[in-house]
């Protein structure tokens, strides 16, 4: 995972937490199958391929009010 992935990406989710929630999900994903949403390379991980579909607004985070 590069470094500079990760702080462009934490621009756009400011959360620590959530971003590291985000990407592992879509880390998930790839592994099992799904294609990727943007061009790759093959030095490229699923961590780097998942930051960088956030980072060029492929994947965005829905915020859903929470229940009352």
């Amino acid at each position: 995972m590069k470094s500079d992935l990760v702080e462009q990406a934490s621009e756009i989710v400011t959360d620590p937490l959530v971003l590291v929630n985000l990407v592992s999900q879509r880390v998930r994903q790839l592994n099992s199958g799904r294609s990727p949403l943007i061009p790759t390379r093959p030095s490229m991980g699923a961590a780097d391929i998942a930051l960088t579909e956030i980072i060029e607004g492929k994947i965005k985070l829905i915020e859903r009010p929470l229940p009352q």
